[in-house]
């Protein structure tokens, strides 16, 4: 009786010639003998391989690539120290060119929307923002956890991949300059302290907030939103879900600049982590909507305002917009920045539930932006959007998948994908930054 190629285990090395980039930071490698799929990190399209499994499934591996036969021209020497196989697991991508990282992400995207909504795109480039450093000291928020270092000193760390195991760190070279100088890394950690959330706000120096336990398990979906190498979440090696720490005083307020408006918010509510990214953003939704004197607009997942504050100024008082944001907090810090627009109001609810009412009512938006998590905004939003009958919608994306997926039931209903925008806003991580317009079918 013969048998097929055994099923790896974890710590098996297997020698693979790596194919196309995958969503999530990997390249996809098979087997030869047997088809079987493995998921391959810190490698690039085209090099031979070395992989050492790191997780087992029934139908596909997970591995890391520890040697390289055969390598990319696009290959580089990765800036960080703390980069590579069994290290942090901020950044996926350090071990190719910039500009091979932004080929395989507009790659990604392609490969998203043609396998979720059907369209075949050939002209996606993934674009750079302006504020960063060769694709380094951009982050302006960063939560560190805690760990022992050799010494035994309680020290701030990064997670590796997929873990809450902790890599003790002296610098993040993704990070803005302000957190690497604020005092924390390389700094004991006191007792009771079991992370450190740093943030460099649009102007002074860095603001750090240390993080406890919370007496009950808790979850904070605006910090969940983007991600980050500090962030807590699943171990998917040991199958266990930790709380998400919370601080251990008040919380500081910081200041953000977009154009002439300012925006106050909690050092730990949620702003784009990329210096030059909110502008950018803000000056394509603009650009896109073109809102006029009198129409209605509506922001949903509004966040503290970004995008409600200009579409107020733009709509003047003969117009009106509405900002609907779940989290009450940053719904009371966008009522705040709306103060000087009588005609705009922030609602804290969930954005489900505001657009039913809406829809219920009979009512009617002419331009729409929305910027949900990670997850999508999902089909009862989009299918309630494409009911309000707008002229023009742009979906802000931090998950080409998901973009993909609410860009299909968006075709649905009379809403075509007229033009995209790919940003890196998250340079050396497989994460990026879609910009979508959608207008009704004529």
């Amino acid at each position: 009786m013969t048998t097929g190629p055994a099923v790896p285990e974890v710590g098996d090395v297997l020698t693979v010639t790596v194919g196309p980039v995958a969503h999530g930071g990997f390249c996809v490698a098979r087997r030869e003998e047997d088809g079987l799929v493995l998921f391959v990190r810190h490698t690039l399209p085209g090099e031979i391989v070395r992989a050492t499994v790191t997780e087992t499934g029934s139908r596909f591996v997970r591995a890391d690539a520890t040697e390289v036969l055969e390598a990319s021209p696009a290959r580089v020497v990765p800036p960080c120290p703390f980069s590579g196989p069994g290290r942090c697991g901020g950044c996926d991508w350090q071990h190719a060119s910039l500009e091979e990282q932004r080929r395989l992400k507009a790659q990604v995207v392609q490969g998203q929307l043609r396998r979720l909504a059907g369209l075949v795109l050939d002209d996606v480039a993934c674009e750079p923002v302006p504020g960063d450093v060769d694709g380094l000291r951009w982050r302006t928020r960063v939560e560190f956890a805690v760990t022992r270092d050799d010494a035994g000193e309680r020290v701030p760390g990064l997670r590796l991949h997929r873990s809450h195991e902790v890599l003790p760190v002296t610098d993040c070279l993704i990070a803005d300059e302000r957190i690497a100088r604020s005092g924390v890394l390389g700094a004991p950690v006191p007792d009771g302290v079991v992370g450190v959330d740093v943030v460099a706000p649009g102007r002074g120096e860095a603001v750090v907030v240390p993080l406890g336990m919370p007496r009950a398990p808790s979850r904070d979906r605006r910090r969940g939103h983007r991600g980050g190498p500090g962030q807590p979440g699943r171990d998917h090696r040991r199958g266990r879900r930790e709380p998400a720490p919370v601080p251990l005083g008040p919380v500081p307020e910081v200041t953000e600049r977009v154009g002439d408006h300012e925006f106050t918010l909690s050092a730990r509510g949620f702003w784009q982590v990329h210096p030059g990214a909110a502008t950018t953003f803000t000056d394509q939704v603009l650009a896109w909507l073109d809102p006029q004197p009198g129409e209605r607009a509506l922001d949903l997942y509004a966040g503290v305002g970004l995008f409600a504050v200009p579409l107020a100024e733009r709509v003047g008082l003969t117009g009106s917009v509405r900002a609907v944001e779940a989290d009450r907090e940053a719904a009371a810090a966008a009522e705040r920045h709306l103060t000087s627009y009588p005609w705009a109001r922030a609602v804290a609810k969930p954005t489900e539930a505001a657009l039913a009412d809406l829809v219920a009512a009979g009512e009617r938006a002419d331009v729409v932006v929305l910027d949900p998590p990670r997850t999508g905004a999902g089909r009862a939003v989009v299918e309630a959007v494409a009911a309000l009958s707008p002229r023009a919608v742009v979906y802000v994306a931090c998950d080409p998948a998901a973009l993909a997926r609410d860009v299909g039931t968006a075709r649905e209903h009379g809403l075509e994908l007229v033009d995209l925008r790919v940003l890196d806003a998250f340079p050396m991580t497989h994460h990026m930054e879609c910009l979508a317009l959608l207008r009704p079918v004529r």
